[in-house]
């Protein structure tokens, strides 16, 4: 009789990544997500791991369980964080409608540890993004709102880097509204994710992204500026930066 096959585990998964780590580039990525002390990824352990290979070792891994995708996602390594995202995305994405009720909950449940601007990318805009942008607006107003207006850096990243599946979809409404209420923001992640939300919401409605620009300029921060008007032609945008904007 042949042998069952043994289930993996997050302990496979770390095993996996140790010794796909890299110690220069480990190194590097220390400077690069801005760990030391009081800079936003303040303590965060790294093993030097590219992207693409953290994705393939995701992939083998795909049916892991959620309990070991938590373990994953409590280690204070960067790498096992980013995988155990990999794995949860690519989850929802083949998972039917139940799974994927579970799945959300569990991500919003582990808000905490979805902390440093990368892991927030790789996940806000395939899981919670996706799901909203079928739920009622109501639900997915007061949800985007409710982060939006956290004290978590990441949770607020997460409210405006979600709507980018609503983006995809030609949906720019709750962007709009999202990035009206983080101008304020002084963290340059929020900033900066605010102005890349608008760049791509200008893709969808130029109009609509010079109204907002127009509205919000006194108040619009120069890195959600800049961010925002990347796409138009420089003496544009040198015309933008002042305060000039095209009737459209």
């Amino acid at each position: 009789m042949r042998e069952r096959k043994r289930a993996a585990t997050a302990r496979d998964v770390k095993r996996e990544l140790a010794q796909a780590g890299n110690a220069e580039r480990a190194a590097s990525s220390v400077w690069f997500f801005k760990t030391g002390k009081g800079e936003y990824g303040e303590g965060d352990r790294f093993l030097g791991v590219p992207v693409p290979v953290e994705r393939r070792i995701a992939l083998r891994h795909r049916n892991l369980p959620l309990e070991d995708i938590a373990r994953l996602l409590a280690s204070p390594i960067h790498e096992h964080r980013f995988t155990a995202l990999e794995i949860l995305v690519d989850q929802y994405e083949q998972s039917g409608e139940k799974e994927r009720e579970r799945i959300v909950e569990f991500y919003l449940a582990h808000t905490s540890r979805i902390n440093n601007w990368d892991l927030v990318d790789t996940s806000a805009p395939y899981i919670l993004g996706e799901h909203l942008r079928t739920r009622p607006r109501e639900l997915t107003r007061d949800l985007l709102d409710r982060l939006a207006a956290s004290e978590s850096l990441w949770e607020r990243r997460i409210a405006i880097v979600a709507t980018f599946a609503f983006i995809r979809a030609g949906e720019i409404a709750d962007t709009l509204r999202i990035s009206e209420k983080l101008l304020a923001d002084k963290q340059d992640l929020i900033q900066k994710a605010v102005g890349w939300a608008l760049r791509e919401s200008g893709k969808v409605s130029d109009r609509a992204l010079l109204k907002f620009l127009r509205k919000h300029y006194p108040k619009l921060p120069r890195t959600t500026l800049r961010y925002a008007i990347e796409r138009f032609p420089p003496d544009q945008r040198t015309r933008m930066l002042a305060g000039e904007f095209p009737r459209v």
